[in-house]
């Protein structure tokens, strides 16, 4: 008998695994191959008590309650207690496994299209037949994870390599909420044959380290109270050239584009916007104040009366809704144009933001005609357009205006990307350009003195 423990996480991976074929067809018979699991390798309070050497009716006597009917049909439901009665979401989500229905679903549905998922979820796993409990033994017997020997299956004594997720592998990395690195990270994190294979490089520009880490310790010490108090922030801003004093409330921690930022709600540096990214390493100081200081901004009062104190989920709503980190900004139309060369070796067929859609070169001019009120700006914009190619990459997006790194995003492009809309961020690209354009040219008239 094995002495391997299968304490897997149902994730996508490993249930596209476990259906051979259309995970959103065969979703239900994964999901029930790993309770089979679980039920011949899993913990104790899951393992079933088999002879090494067992037929479909022992599983079946061992499994289900002493009630269940033993013949060839779809058993009706009998006994609330008898395994057949749970549904699919029931044994999904539950103390054993940990697992977050929320979380769980919407990771599955990055992974596959499924418009009836709830409904799915409710179904009993285990209201099927006999005839489809016995090709679940096949599918696990091809598989590598039973023997056939004497007419009888047999557990294997080691279990098949897989895209393993452990509980705790799960708990660890689901905080990547970029879901491909989770999955390489998930399958590649340990050591293959003794040599680790999966390395990951971040750019990060901070220096401050120590006091980032002074930071971090704080925030985990303030999150652990109850109610979770405001912080009064001595910052730094760049934007203003001067250190400030915010009242906010603390939301969660992101690390993005080089460096790592302390999302909060109440007062901004330049008391634009409720919601700020503070960059961690220009925090001065961390003061947690009392709910019942009078400083407080109304509107961060108000959600505490209220008890809708802001939360992590409300960000990730906002970020697919338009490219930038600055979620709390305006969302605009941007509509860029690529050469074709250019896209088709390095644009197409890459994922930059959900809202970043290819089009054709007669609806970016009608975007044109529709989104640009300014005459003039619309007759210059038509001009241009008479002048490209309709052979070029078109592709429009949502984006936060005022979003640094998506200016720094458009910087790496050039001078392959072309700004259409909206006509004032294409006048400042069009400005930056004009005077790193005189820096090289006034480096050479000197030279050449």
């Amino acid at each position: 008998m094995s002495e391997q423990i299968f304490s897997d996480v149902p994730q996508a991976e490993l249930l596209q695994w476990l259906a051979r074929g259309s995970l959103k067809q065969n979703l239900l018979r994964a999901v029930r191959l790993w309770v089979w699991l679980r039920s011949l390798y899993g913990e104790s309070q899951d393992h079933v008590l088999l002879e090494n050497g067992f037929t479909l009716a022992d599983w079946k006597n061992a499994f289900f309650s002493s009630t269940h009917p033993k013949g060839e049909t779809i058993p009706q439901f009998h006994d609330p207690k008898c395994h057949c009665a749970k549904t699919t979401a029931e044994w999904l989500f539950n103390a054993k496994t940990g697992l977050n229905a929320e979380e769980w679903k919407h990771s599955l549905l990055s992974h596959v299209n499924i418009a009836n998922l709830d409904e799915i979820l409710q179904k009993r796993l285990f209201s099927v037949t006999r005839r489809s409990l016995q090709a679940d033994l096949q599918i696990l017997e091809e598989l590598g994870w039973l023997e056939i020997l004497d007419h009888k299956y047999h557990r294997v004594k080691n279990l098949p390599s897989r895209p393993i997720t452990t509980k705790q592998s799960y708990n660890e990395l689901h905080f990547l909420n970029q879901e491909d690195l989770a999955e390489i990270a998930q399958n590649l994190s340990q050591k293959i044959g003794g040599v680790r294979r999966f390395f990951c490089k971040l750019d990060y520009v901070v220096t401050a380290i120590d006091q980032v880490d002074n930071w971090h310790d704080e925030l985990k010490k303030i999150w652990s109270k109850t109610p979770v108090p405001p912080i009064e922030l001595i910052y730094n801003s760049a934007r203003l050239g001067e250190s400030v004093k915010c009242l906010v409330y603390p939301v969660c921690i992101y690390y993005v584009q080089r460096a790592v930022y302390l999302c909060a709600f109440g007062e901004s540096p330049d008391r634009k916007t409720d919601w700020y990214n503070f960059r961690l390493d220009r925090i001065e100081n961390i003061t947690a104040i009392a709910w019942t200081n009078p400083a407080i901004p109304s509107i961060l009062q108000q959600r505490y009366q209220q008890r809708n104190l802001p939360n992590p989920e409300e960000i990730e709503v906002q970020m697919p809704k338009a490219l930038g980190f600055d979620f709390y900004l305006e969302s605009r139309l941007m509509l860029l144009r690529f050469d074709r060369e250019y896209h088709d070796r390095y644009i197409q067929d890459t994922s930059r933001h959900e809202t970043f859609n290819l089009i054709g070169y007669q609806k970016a001019k009608n975007l044109i005609q529709s989104s640009v009120i300014n005459p003039e700006q619309k007759a210059e914009l038509l001009k241009v357009m008479a002048n490209r190619s309709p052979k070029d990459a078109y592709y429009s997006l949502q984006y936060r205006h005022g979003d640094n790194n998506v200016i720094m995003r458009l910087r790496a492009w050039r001078p392959r990307v072309e700004i259409l809309l909206p006509f004032d961020l294409r006048q400042r690209i069009a400005a930056d350009v004009t005077k790193e354009l005189w820096l090289y040219h006034s480096q050479s008239v000197n030279l050449d003195k």
